[in-house]
C-alpha cells in the first residue's frame, strides 16, 4: 500500500487541549432517559429475552436513540470518542445491566464476540466475575498503555470503580500520525507495509500456510487514513511467525508510544460513565490502581465490542478490518452465536485473510 503523505485535518486528529475546549463529546443521561432504559428493560425481561437475543426493535429508546445518534456521529465522524455519564447501577443485578448495555448498544451497532470462551460482554475486574480467556492484562491493576481493541469499537461501562478512582485515557492515533508524518516519514513504508498479529486460539483448517498475513498499522482510502497498531499483538505475532522487528523497529514503536501518551488525554471514568472508542482512531488506556481484596470493592467494567454501520473507508476492508478478530470463536454476531455458527472456522479468502459472514449486514446508518 503506498503511503498517504497528507496530514489528517479532520475531526479525528485532536490534542487533549481540543477536548477541553469543545466537550461535545460528553454526554449525560437524564431522569427520561433512565426512566426509558428501565421501561425498556422491563419489557424484554418480560418476554424472557437473553441479553443476546435483545436486537434493536426490542428496545426502543424513543428519546435517548436521538443522542445515541449523535454519539455514533461523533465516534464516525468526529473526534473518536464519546463518554455518557448517569447510567443506572445499583438498583440493578448484573443480568439486568447487561440487558441495559447490550440494549442501548443495539442503536449503535452490533456486538461480536471477543475471546475464546465466544463471549459477547468482557467482564474486565479481577473479581470472580471475570472471564477465563482474553485480556486478562486488562483486570490487572498495573497501568494499561494506550492501545487498540480489535473491533470497530470498542465500549466500556464502568458498574463499579476501584476505590481511588484511576483515571482512564484516551490519544488520537491521526494525531500520532501527523507527527510520524512530520518527524519521521521514513517509518510510514514499514506501518503501511503492516505486521502479522497473534491470534487467539483459531481452528486447526483456520491455519493454511498462507494464514500469517500482514495487517498495514497505517493505511488509507480516499484521503481516509486508518490506524491498526497494538504493540502487543504485532510483537507476538512475529514471534510466532520466527519473524523479528527489524529497521529501526523499536525505535518506531516506542516512538508512536512516547507520542500517543504526550498527547493523551486522562479524564475521570466513574461509576454509571459509558466510554466508547473508535479503534480506527483513538487509543485507550488507563493508570494504575490499588488492589482491592474484598470482592465487594472490585473494580468491574463490562466491555463490549461493536461493528458500526458505515464505519469507513478500507483499502482492503477483510485485511484491515477483520484480520485481527476473525478466527476461532472470536469475531462472531450475536445471531451467530445463537446459531452456533462460532463452532465452525471462519470463512477466508485464498490468501488465508478472513472474510466477514456478515459483511454487508451493517451497511445502514441509523
Amino acid at each position: 500500500m503506498t503511503p498517504h503523505r497528507q496530514p489528517v485535518t479532520d475531526a479525528s486528529a485532536w490534542k487533549p487541549e481540543d477536548l477541553d475546549r469543545d466537550p461535545s463529546w460528553n454526554f449525560t443521561l437524564t431522569d427520561a432517559h433512565r426512566d426509558e432504559l428501565a421501561e425498556a428493560l422491563k419489557q424484554v425481561n418480560g418476554r424472557g429475552l437473553r441479553f443476546a437475543e435483545i436486537r434493536q426493535k426490542d428496545f426502543p429508546l424513543p428519546t435517548l436513540s436521538d443522542m445515541l445518534g449523535r454519539i455514533l456521529r461523533e465516534l464516525r465522524d468526529g473526534r473518536g470518542f464519546a463518554l455518557l455519564r448517569g447510567m443506572p447501577t445499583d438498583e440493578f443485578d448484573f443480568g439486568d445491566l447487561e440487558k441495559l448495555y447490550w440494549g442501548m448498544c443495539t442503536h449503535l451497532g452490533i456486538g461480536i464476540t471477543q475471546n475464546s470462551e465466544a463471549g459477547l460482554i468482557h467482564y474486565i475486574t479481577d473479581g470472580k466475575l471475570r472471564p477465563q480467556e482474553g485480556a486478562r492484562v486488562l483486570e490487572k491493576p498495573g497501568i494499561v498503555n494506550l492501545h487498540v481493541d480489535l473491533s470497530d469499537c470498542a465500549g466500556l461501562f464502568c458498574v463499579r470503580q476501584a476505590p481511588d478512582d484511576p483515571p482512564s485515557m484516551v490519544a488520537s492515533s491521526m494525531t500520532v500520525y501527523n507527527e510520524i508524518l512530520r518527524q519521521h516519514p521514513e517509518y510510514l513504508p514499514r506501518l503501511y507495509r503492516g505486521f502479522p498479529w497473534d491470534r487467539k486460539s483459531p481452528y486447526l483448517n483456520e491455519e493454511p500456510p498462507s494464514s500469517y498475513f500482514n495487517i498495514p498499522a497505517y493505511s488509507a482510502m480516499d484521503g481516509v487514513v486508518t490506524c491498526r497498531f497494538h504493540p502487543g499483538w504485532i510483537r507476538s505475532g512475529l514471534d510466532q511467525t520466527g519473524q523479528a522487528l527489524t529497521d529501526g523497529g523499536s525505535e518506531m514503536f516506542d516512538f508512536i508510544a512516547e507520542v500517543a501518551l504526550a498527547n493523551s488525554y486522562p479524564y475521570p471514568f466513574h461509576q454509571g460513565d459509558v466510554a466508547w472508542v473508535n479503534n480506527y482512531t483513538v487509543f485507550h488506556g488507563r493508570a494504575a490502581f490499588d488492589p482491592v481484596v474484598e470482592e465487594s470493592g472490585s473494580r468491574v467494567l463490562l466491555r463490549l465490542w461493536l461493528d458500526l454501520p458505515n464505519v469507513r473507508r478500507f483499502a482492503d476492508e477483510v485485511r484491515v478490518r477483520y484480520g485481527a478478530v476473525r478466527h476461532g470463536k472470536m469475531g462472531w454476531t450475536a445471531d451467530e452465536l445463537l446459531a452456533d455458527k462460532h463452532l465452525t472456522p471462519h470463512r477466508r479468502r485464498q490468501d488465508g485473510v478472513p472474510e466477514s459472514p456478515h459483511q454487508g449486514s451493517i451497511s445502514s446508518s441509523p
